[in-house]
């Protein structure tokens, strides 16, 4: 398990690699496990690979707070370090249904432990539209350093999800990502799903994919994981 969740990392983070939902289910926990891969030979992105544990509780029925227990980062030609910790918020904004598509609000903090690192700030709209069974995801998240020797540069990243419900262990669809201040984009296909887990509340999750290099900035293939376990 662990060798299919590492991730990579150069310019990208591993939250790089995640379409948030708005959706906020009042009193679920979730213990998460993700991460991302590189698949390419180049200098700058070879044997780069990174991965998070978190843990969150929705408190509300429109607050779900989630704490990031370990970020570890692999940089190409480097050594795997952990890298921080960091505090998110997901606000849902409106109820499913109430408008033309539903709203919600991310807000983070992350505290960096790496020497000379500057920490960050991130925050941004989350949308989600469904349609029978095709759900889509539009993720718009700028990030800020903040403290000593922070950027006053405003770094943008957005992220697309298009699903198709066959099942609801069975959702295939495709997943793309931009950060323009890299130059990066990629898009590609994913498969994800959630089974009920016999005789308890919860509920276990997965999503398994891979986005390719739209233009040569990024990597040609970035290998993608995530499982996660829902319970009240």
């Amino acid at each position: 398990m662990g060798a299919i969740l590492l991730l990579t990392t150069g310019a990208a983070r591993a939250d790089d690699f995640i379409v948030y939902s708005p959706h906020v289910l009042a009193s679920q926990s979730e213990i998460e496990l993700r991460g991302y891969r590189y698949g390419d030979s180049r200098g700058d992105f070879s044997g780069g690979s990174a991965a998070e544990l978190s843990v969150s509780h929705a408190f509300t029925g429109w607050w779900k707070p989630e704490i990031y227990l370990a970020r570890y980062e692999k940089e190409p030609g480097d050594n795997g370090r952990l890298v921080g910790y960091e505090f998110e918020n997901t606000f849902q904004l409106t109820q499913p249904g109430q408008l033309w598509a539903d709203f919600g609000f991310l807000a983070s903090y992350e505290h960096q432990t790496v020497a000379n690192t500057p920490d960050a700030v991130e925050f941004g709209p989350l949308v989600e539209k469904t349609l029978g069974r095709f759900t889509n995801r539009f993720n718009f998240i700028w990030e800020k350093e903040v403290g000593a020797g922070a950027s006053s540069k405003y770094m943008l990243r957005y992220s697309y999800s298009g699903t198709y419900a066959v099942s609801a262990a069975f959702r295939p669809g495709i997943e793309a990502y931009g950060r323009p201040g890299d130059h990066a984009y990629q898009a590609g296909p994913v498969v994800s799903g959630e089974w009920h887990v016999p005789n308890t509340t919860g509920n276990l999750e997965y999503r398994f994919g891979v986005v390719l290099g739209i233009n040569a900035a990024a990597p040609r293939r970035t290998w993608l994981a995530q499982v996660e376990y829902e319970f009240f």
